[in-house]
């Protein structure tokens, strides 16, 4: 991959990676991950299209201050360091999901289209867990706040890599190794402070003018799989692509097929 640029917002510098020429493409990782977990999908997108994944404040290499602060204008400021000011297809995972809505919504000049994984939605229903997930939730969380960082990275890898409708263990190899790494990275940084996008998007989802696809795996969360099916259903011209065998992280688990996906939309944004 390409070296790491960094870009300046507030008290932060983000680190950014950049690939290619042509329509512009940014990823923006989940809180399972850092800018390393579109690496395949970038791979294959950076031959035809400008593509960037991010390290968003607490993750990766960006350094920042303690401060609150928008995620859409860091968003923002690394698309103007990064473009030509062309609007930009935004491929966003859980948290980057809900970035990426709410940078549709709040500036729709600047978002040619969507691919949502997983989505969180500011505003959606709070999770209403089965017995057998609840108990899961809460052991990972005592896990957490053990203070034990291996402890707690372990826990994580159980709930949003593997799912909790699978096996522990389910994902090894490769993916597993980065999984650990990234999250153990984002548990030793220090606080950054809060996202102040709070306004809820929940509600205004009939208000998003791009093609959007939402893409979701069948071993994640019931209540993700229920937010994600009812983003595709409510979105003007959302579509959606369910994956089995597939929980949180599908640009871990299948970067090919997510990458492929990623090039329809951009077709369909360019035509």
């Amino acid at each position: 991959m390409p070296a790491i640029r960094h870009v300046a917002s507030g008290g932060a510098s983000l680190a950014a990676e950049v690939i290619g020429e042509g329509q512009p493409v940014a990823f923006l990782h989940s809180n399972a991950g850092d800018r390393r977990e579109w690496h395949g999908p970038m791979g294959r997108l950076g031959a035809a299209h400008r593509v960037v994944a991010y390290d968003r404040r607490g993750f990766g290499a960006t350094r920042a201050d303690r401060e609150d602060h928008s995620a859409v204008a860091d968003l923002l400021a690394v698309l103007d360091a990064v473009t030509d000011g062309a609007p930009a297809v935004l491929v966003g995972c859980s948290m980057g999901g809900r970035i990426a809505l709410d940078a549709a919504l709040r500036h729709p000049a600047r978002v040619r289209g969507l691919v949502l994984i997983a989505p969180s939605v500011e505003g959606a229903p709070a999770p209403d867990y089965p017995p057998e997930i609840a108990e899961l939730v809460a052991w990972a969380g005592e896990a957490e706040a053990a203070g034990d960082p291996g402890r707690a990275a372990a826990a994580k890898a159980r709930l949003w890599l593997d799912g909790p409708l699978a096996p522990e263990g389910r994902v090894g190899g490769t993916a597993r190794r980065l999984f650990l790494d990234m999250i153990g990275t984002a548990l030793r940084l220090a606080p950054v402070g809060a996202n102040l996008d709070r306004a809820p998007a929940y509600g205004r989802l009939g208000e998003v003018a791009v093609p959007t696809l939402v893409i979701q795996g069948d071993l994640a969360f019931p209540h993700i799989v229920t937010r994600s099916r009812h983003v595709a259903a409510t979105v003007p011209g959302g579509s959606w692509h369910g994956m089995e065998g597939v929980a949180h992280l599908p640009a871990l688990e299948r970067p090919d097929k997510v990458a492929d996906l990623i090039g329809n939309i951009l077709a369909r944004c360019s035509g």
